[in-house]
């Protein structure tokens, strides 16, 4: 007698994707010589499943004249690619006519950051970093070589993983930080920094071997390789990390890889985080501040 087989369950939920986008142009706290919060400048953020695109400007800016700008400029994006039929974001925030107290100045600095999530299997984006450039950036008048790599994040992990248990991108980063970590002459404070994030790298990449999913806690990299010769005593360069003798430390083209969950979401999205220029400074003056930051990432369903 024969059986009858029932046909298999086809899933009839089609993918959906909800875009995330934030940009902003200056932010940071100062301490001394005054005391005073900076409150984001030109800041612009989407948030939503329908897309669209948003911009916010930002003209002569003065932070007590010890900041100061021409012209800001953000914009996010999110919209149905026609490459794959996916989802694509994208994040830029423009710089122009930057003054940190005489010390750092740069004509132009754009952050750009944009995340393609295909169709099918389009939880982990592919990411670049197109359209992020230093123009005529100085460290007391001097204009160092920037050296970019800006497809620093690699393909697309294989198999399905995120980008913090991808063993391939997390060597490239333990490389970088590695570099940094063990160079000759490392303020203590960096070192203590990035000893931890050594120690954090190395944790990753021994639960990814294992196929462990590992900690969701974000990893930093750069996509500023190399920083050249500035000729001013004291000066020091560690990868793309400054110290300057009485101004303090400034990262460039620092890169946050991380992942979060969203409402009603299992399984973590990433996210990417770009920042031009990191400065924590101390003597002349003290204080954080961060210049053109993007963030792009998605939610993607199912």
């Amino acid at each position: 007698m024969a059986t009858m087989t029932e046909p298999e369950a086809v899933s009839t939920i089609k993918p959906s994707h909800d875009y995330h986008a934030e940009a902003h142009v200056l932010s940071g706290h100062l301490q001394r010589p005054i005391e005073q919060k900076i409150e984001r400048q030109a800041p612009v953020k989407l948030n939503d499943r329908r897309g669209g695109h948003l911009t916010r400007h930002a003209e002569d800016v003065s932070i007590e004249g010890l900041i100061t700008f021409t012209k800001g400029h953000t914009r996010v994006s999110g919209a149905r690619s026609l490459k794959n039929n996916g989802w694509v974001t994208l994040s830029t925030s423009i710089l122009e006519g930057l003054n940190v107290l005489e010390i750092i100045t740069a004509d132009r600095v754009v952050s750009q950051v944009s995340t393609d999530h295909a169709y099918e299997n389009g939880h982990v984006p592919h990411v670049t970093f197109l359209g992020t450039q230093f123009t005529n950036f100085q460290v007391g008048g001097f204009s160092p070589t920037l050296t970019l790599n800006l497809g620093v994040c690699g393909d697309i992990p294989a198999n399905g993983r995120s980008y913090l248990q991808d063993p391939k991108f997390l060597n490239t980063v333990k490389a970088q930080t590695a570099a940094i970590a063990q160079a000759s002459g490392l303020p203590k404070d960096l070192k203590e920094q990035y000893d931890g994030k050594l120690a954090h790298l190395n944790q990753l990449i021994s639960t990814s071997n294992a196929g462990d999913q590992g900690s969701h806690e974000p990893i930093t990299c750069s996509l500023v390789q190399s920083i050249g010769a500035i000729p001013i005593p004291g000066v020091q360069i560690f990868g793309h990390i400054l110290v300057i003798p009485e101004f303090g430390a400034v990262a460039l083209g620092e890169i946050e890889v991380g992942e979060k969950i969203y409402e009603r979401e299992q399984r973590p999205s990433p996210y990417f985080e770009l920042t031009g220029i990191k400065m924590k400074m101390g003597c002349v003056a003290e204080g954080t501040a961060s210049a053109v930051t993007v963030t792009a990432n998605g939610h993607h369903n199912p």
